[in-house]
């Protein structure tokens, strides 16, 4: 890794959170799929739907930089999938329960993106990149989003029934 300049460490970040998107992609429909409640599938699904978006940013922003679209192994992101993936095999667990760690999972994921997506918004600023700090803030806006309805889900329904269980 080279990081001789601010560029350099934007373009890293970029690579990381370019990913890590595309772990997601793969992992969301699984995530999904493992979902008891209707409401929170719905919300993964719509999720999966803003992560295609994102993906697409951040191709707009390597297109800026005149750089290929292209990932490093975003080692956080696999750890944390595969955190999920250990959920989503769990074959006895109670339902209520089970999308509860679900969510917990899923808002793990939305707090390393925020905060890859907050420094690289940061970069981005500091670097002039006007239109790369407006597509980095939808996303990051996007993300907030996402933990939101996550936490609204679980502390609606889910939780209860979870801590009755």
């Amino acid at each position: 890794m080279k990081l001789d300049s601010m560029q350099d460490l934007f373009l890293e970040e970029l690579r990381d959170l370019y990913d890590a998107e595309k772990q997601l992609v793969k992992a969301l429909p699984r995530l999904a799929k493992a979902a008891h409640s209707a409401e929170l599938k719905t919300a993964i699904q719509d999720h999966l739907r803003e992560t295609e978006g994102q993906v697409q940013r951040l191709d707009q922003i390597f297109g800026m930089l005149d750089t290929k679209p292209r990932g490093k192994k975003c080692e956080a992101m696999a750890g944390l999938i595969e955190e999920g993936k250990e959920i989503i095999d769990e074959k006895d667990a109670n339902p209520s329960v089970k999308d509860s760690a679900l969510i917990a999972a899923a808002q793990r994921v939305e707090h390393y993106e925020m905060a890859g997506y907050g420094c690289a918004r940061t970069f981005a600023r500091h670097l002039g990149m006007d239109e790369a700090v407006e597509l980095l803030e939808q996303t990051l806006e996007e993300e907030k989003n996402a933990d939101q309805k996550l936490t609204e889900i679980a502390e609606s329904v889910i939780n209860e029934q979870a801590a009755e269980a």
